[in-house]
């Protein structure tokens, strides 16, 4: 766990043109992210189907030195610890909802050099992830189900936030999921300190603008 929080936003590449994968990265790299939100689904654990290692490997070897996260919604996520650390990812979070036995995972996952998330769902309680805390380097709080871009934000998540931040002050926690500037306020209020934004950064007519403005945001926040 940090000993410091710091404000990291970490835009999600998923609503970018994916055939322009790296330059689109890396423009919201130059454009102040601080890391890159890739979003690993498997059509098993989410209806959807999105990319996998080799194309996390790709990118890794156009862009050497940003963090990537990879958010794995995936049903067996013990099978790609190995792919996706081969593949150069630093955090490889996790649904803690498919699994049986989270301790192994968030295990292997540190054996393989990278860093643990764990996430989970609107509709998982808090409580769920709490007991793993301390083997994990962040939580992640779905504020959408999580599957498909573009969703509206649920601010009822919020308390799942509010609740680890007042129990837990140097907890990593970030939201995904409908976070823009319309609903960082209420993000930043709760504790979070890790934004991903997809749709409200991809899309803005000024990428640097909309990132500085949700870290001026979440900054503000951890200052009071």
């Amino acid at each position: 766990m940090a000993k410091h929080l710091k404000a990291l936003i970490g835009p999600s590449i998923l609503n970018s043109d994916l055939s322009r994968l790296y330059e689109e990265s890396q423009k919201l790299l130059d454009n102040g992210a601080d890391y890159l939100h890739l979003d690993v689904m498997d059509g098993h654990f989410v209806p959807n189907l999105t990319f996998g290692h080799p194309v996390v490997k790709s990118l890794r070897n156009k862009i050497k030195d940003a963090f990537f996260e990879t958010h794995m919604m995936v049903a067996n996520p013990e099978q790609w610890i190995s792919p996706m650390a081969d593949a150069g990812v630093n955090q490889y979070t996790f649904h803690i909802e498919p699994v049986d036995d989270v301790e192994r995972i968030c295990r292997k996952v540190k054996e393989s050099g990278m860093k643990v998330g764990l996430a989970i769902k609107p509709g998982t309680p808090v409580s769920d992830v709490e007991k793993y805390i301390e083997m994990s380097d962040m939580v992640l709080i779905m504020t959408v189900e999580p599957g498909f871009g573009g969703q509206k934000f649920m601010e009822d998540q919020m308390i799942k936030v509010r609740h680890l931040r007042e129990h837990y002050p140097l907890l990593n926690i970030e939201v995904d999921g409908g976070v823009g500037p319309a609903t960082i306020g209420c993000c930043a209020n709760a504790g979070a300190n890790m934004i991903v934004s997809g749709t409200a950064v991809i899309g803005a007519q000024d990428q640097a603008a909309t990132i500085k403005q949700l870290r001026d945001t979440v900054q503000q926040a951890m200052s009071q």
